[in-house]
């Protein structure tokens, strides 16, 4: 297994951590985080553990194309298992983020349902012999759901010293950019999903 292949394992290794980190019942054991302030906003020790988890995570999905784009290390498996591990880092946390109220519901379900579709539009192309490259808008869903993440667990800082809600606009951003993707993946591909045999 080359260096790309073993970096996409670890981030899906770390998506069960960060799950463990989240969920776990600390009050059961007597454990309390510290609570730090920033002005008028508080941020729980945790959220930042969980920050430097999914940071982590993140840079590996950077890291682990660029090696194999520019050391020529492309496999199959990394073509599966990249994309698998991007969807279980990102889709684990906005599911959490909505379990715990953190964010909308209607965002997480509208984002779920996108890939759903998306990776059913693809294995029927797949089938056709057809293989679809993920496009830009798709990457750009990527990079904003990432953000979002990021500042949902910052508690909104640094924005929300000046009362900008920037952690509610990359989720409704995402959301939205997320619908067009789908969209735009399911128009492309419509032909071989109405195909009649």
């Amino acid at each position: 297994m080359n260096l790309p292949n073993k970096l996409t394992v670890f981030r899906i290794f770390l998506v069960p951590v960060l799950v463990l980190v989240w969920l776990f019942p600390y009050a059961d054991f007597g454990i309390v985080f510290k609570v730090l302030e920033v002005g008028n906003i508080t941020i729980s020790v945790q959220n930042l553990i969980l920050l430097g988890i999914f940071a982590v995570a993140s840079f590996t999905d950077f890291l682990d194309g660029n090696i194999a784009r520019k050391r020529n290390m492309i496999t199959t498996f990394g073509k599966f298992a990249d994309p698998i591990a991007d969807k279980l880092l990102v889709n684990t946390c906005l599911i959490i983020m909505g379990y715990k109220g953190m964010i909308p519901i209607v965002p997480v379900i509208v984002m779920l349902a996108r890939d759903t579709i998306v990776d059913c539009c693809r294995m029927i192309a797949a089938n056709k012999g057809v293989v679809v490259a993920a496009g830009f808008m798709g990457k750009l869903k990527t990079v904003l759901q990432m953000f979002a993440i990021i500042f949902v667990l910052l508690n909104n800082l640094p924005c929300e010293l000046i009362n900008v809600p920037l952690d509610d606009f990359l989720v409704w951003c995402a959301t939205f950019v997320s619908a067009m993707s789908g969209y735009s993946y399911f128009y492309k591909l419509k032909d071989y999903i109405f195909e009649s045999y």
